[in-house]
């Protein structure tokens, strides 16, 4: 009975051998191997991430680079810059830091109350 069994083992392998072969094929290139499908995905989404940052890298760049050519040519540039970021002004005028953040205003009402 036991040898019935490996003989009929072996004559469905011998009958379906090359199946075997190409699903055992396809299972170790689509899944198992380094260079298999999965992880050709993987690195393909990594290469559209890496491209969609190199993307927008070079329009800052861009942006910048047309910013810094300002700077070159305009001296008002360098005023405005000066300004509008660093809050550095003239000796005889004023500046008044207009914020629209409720948030921050909401927070700091909060504290004041707590606080008393």
């Amino acid at each position: 009975m036991n040898v019935k069994r490996i003989q009929a083992v072996a004559s469905w392998l011998n009958h379906y051998k090359y199946l075997i072969v190409i699903v055992a094929g396809v299972l170790i290139v689509g899944f198992f191997d380094d260079n298999s499908i999965l992880q050709r995905v993987k690195l393909q989404m990594q290469i559209s991430d890496i491209e969609d940052q190199i993307a927008r890298y070079n329009k800052q760049n861009e942006a910048d680079r047309k910013e810094l050519n300002l700077l070159r040519t305009n001296p008002k540039a360098i005023e405005k810059i000066a300004r509008e970021r660093y809050f550095m002004k003239v000796d005889d005028e004023d500046i008044f830091v207009l914020s629209d953040d409720e948030q921050q205003t909401a927070q700091t009402g909060q504290d004041n109350e707590t606080n008393e």
